[in-house]
């Protein structure tokens, strides 16, 4: 027998704009709990076409399954998907939202759900489920979002979390612990607080940056505090390791010692090489003794699963279909999820307001396509087969605590010395700086003011070359007789902590003579590794920057062209305050002989005259 389709059309009128209500409302995962669904189970483990799944649940005592074809929609004006049914009382269901701006400020928020019944049951249960009491919970949660997106609800909080007393007090034990710890007490209580009463979405992978953003607080205490709170017991550390493609995290390992170079991706059906500067990223949640957090999925594609994807759309063979496309300045690429291939796009503004891209059978035209900030574009699929169009921003987020900047922080190696890779692991940490420093003329010191003496002065001076590094966010790696190797993410801070400790050491307490700090620095690619049980770096960069530690005289950085041209560095030697000045020489180095490097000496202008003349 053949039922009528029923249609379901709700409109409201939200205070916030669309680019605000997108990541609450397109997270269609915490919208069908919100709302009462069920939470879902794959059905089989076969592979299908351009990302369809075969799903199911249990509702009202009923087992529905169904398949359902991947979401489409072009953020943040829209979004939907459709299930066909295979078991259960509905044949269909399709879902559809548009988020239009209004003139005066705000959104217009229009939700549609069409559903085709299967037998008399279905025609009975869609009216009363989803036209009237689905229709209540819809309204709540749009309602609720509103006021999240506006600021006038917290983003986390679902509803009270209910713990057991111990857990509570668990709780009061680990904040005291954590601010005896040197942590900052008004972070500790934002965090406690967060682990106690956010939703178990929001805890199950806590993403420091993320938090430090909607708290308005500082990327960097809010991790220190984090990985404090790790060592206190609060929370476990994980190392989520992210597909390149669809960025979602494939495995989860809760040492680095379990973090293997390759990795496999089923959904985008990739193998790909890890490395520390973009695809491991540090990821909290609570500790079990104080909450157990049962996670369920209550949507698969979810278009905020992957929310640097700003359109995906799927096309049967020879389809066109016209595309608005608001963007934000930058570089995109298309791809598609069965073909291989890519095409590149910039957003600029420059750019066309109209274009056509062609994908045919040969693949991509491979010209760059340039448009502007808002844009009409047509995808053309010319292939004889379906194909799942996928927009992607190529930055990638500035919102993931990487491996490779959480390994340079101080802090961490204090807390987690032994945290390493498994021995002979190797794996990119991307592009670093290295420092190496070295006292000048220490074996003197040593005969002019006794063994004992002296040991204890170059001990206090690891004292303050560990505190001067870990000012700035970087890392003593290791100390070799008076050396020191250290790592920065970046180079500007890595010279204002060694023009820092140069000041300290020329300038110590009354009846101590001065000590001469050679420093020399290099940033580029290296290799992490473990050695004496220790994570350590290892690669040309790490070569250079101990070779350029030797040509220092102890009055100054020699640093090379790479660390010379960070932009950070040049507005350091712009600053009149800093009275600094660089001066170049060329040199050729051990181990590096086929080529002559131009390298700097920085210094402050009132010490150049004790540098003498450059050394080569």
């Amino acid at each position: 027998m053949h039922y009528r389709e029923f249609r379901y059309r709700w409109q409201y009128e939200l205070k916030s704009a669309p680019d605000k209500l997108w990541p609450l409302v397109a997270d269609t995962n915490r919208f069908n709990r919100d709302t009462g669904v069920p939470s879902v189970e794959t059905e089989g483990k076969q592979r299908l076409r351009n990302a369809r799944r075969r799903l199911r649940f249990s509702f009202l005592g009923l087992p529905l399954e169904w398949e359902e074809l991947p979401f489409e929609w072009v953020r943040p004006l829209r979004f939907g998907v459709t299930r066909s049914y295979s078991k259960g009382p509905i044949a269909e269901l399709r879902v559809a939202a548009e988020l239009s701006a209004r003139a005066k400020g705000g959104t217009h928020l229009s939700y549609q759900v069409s559903a085709i019944p299967k037998s008399l049951l279905g025609y009975v249960l869609i009216p009363l489920q989803i036209g009237l009491l689905s229709a209540r919970k819809f309204r709540t949660a749009f309602k609720r979002y509103d006021a999240m997106a506006t600021g006038e609800a917290p983003i986390h909080i679902q509803e009270p979390v209910d713990l057991l007393a111990i857990a509570a007090s668990r709780l009061e034990s680990f904040r005291e612990k954590i601010v005896l710890d040197q942590g900052d007490p008004g972070l500790v209580e934002k965090l406690v607080d967060f682990v106690r009463s956010a939703d178990d979405f929001s805890v199950v992978r806590i993403r420091p940056y993320v938090l430090a953003d909607e708290w308005n607080e500082p990327r960097r205490a809010v991790l220190e505090t984090c990985l404090r709170a790790t060592r206190a017991g609060l929370l476990d550390m994980r190392w989520d390791l992210l597909c390149p493609l669809c960025r979602g995290p494939q495995e989860s390992a809760s040492s680095l010692r379990e973090v293997n170079s390759k990795s496999h991706c089923d959904t985008c059906r990739i193998n790909f090489t890890v490395n520390f500067d973009r695809y491991v990223e540090i990821t909290f949640r609570p500790n079990a003794s104080v909450r157990n957090v049962d996670i369920k999925d209550f949507c698969m594609g979810s278009p905020q699963r992957t929310p640097h994807v700003v359109a995906q759309q799927l096309l049967p063979p020879g389809v066109t279909r016209s595309l608005f496309l608001p963007l934000e300045k930058g570089n995109y690429r298309f791809r598609t999820l069965e073909l291989n291939g890519e095409q590149a796009v910039a957003v600029e503004k420059e750019g066309s307001g109209s274009a056509t891209l062609r994908l045919g059978p040969q693949g991509w035209s491979g010209d760059p396509l340039s448009l502007f900030t808002q844009s009409t574009l047509d995808i053309q699929n010319d292939t004889d087969a379906e194909q799942l169009f996928i927009l992607e921003r190529m930055q990638w987020s500035e919102q993931a605590a990487t491996a490779a900047e959480v390994t340079v922080l101080q802090i961490f190696r204090d807390l987690f010395s032994n945290e390493a890779l498994r021995p002979g692991e190797q794996i990119s940490v991307g592009t670093i700086t290295v420092l190496f420093t070295d006292l000048r003329d220490s074996t003197r010191l040593y005969r002019q003011i006794g063994d004992a003496t002296a040991f204890g002065r170059v001990m206090n001076h690891f004292d303050v070359l560990k505190k001067a590094i870990s000012d700035e966010g970087g890392a003593l790696v290791k100390t070799i007789g008076d050396a020191v190797m250290a790592v920065f993410r970046e180079p500007g801070p890595a010279l204002r902590a060694m023009l820092t400790a140069q000041q300290i050491l020329a300038s110590p307490g009354e009846g101590n003579s001065p000590l001469t700090l050679k420093a020399g620095m290099h940033m580029g690619p290296c290799i992490a590794v473990t050695l004496n049980e220790r994570l350590d770096y290892f690669g040309s960069t790490v070569n250079m920057a101990a070779r350029l530690e030797s040509l220092s005289s102890g009055n100054d950085v020699v640093v090379s062209r790479e660390v010379f041209n960070d932009p950070e560095v040049r507005q350091l030697l712009g600053a009149v305050e800093n009275n600094l000045q660089a001066t170049p020489f060329t040199v050729t180095l051990k181990g590096f002989e086929l080529e002559q490097f131009e390298l700097w000496r920085i210094g402050r202008r009132e010490l150049a005259s004790a540098c003498g003349s450059s050394r080569h």
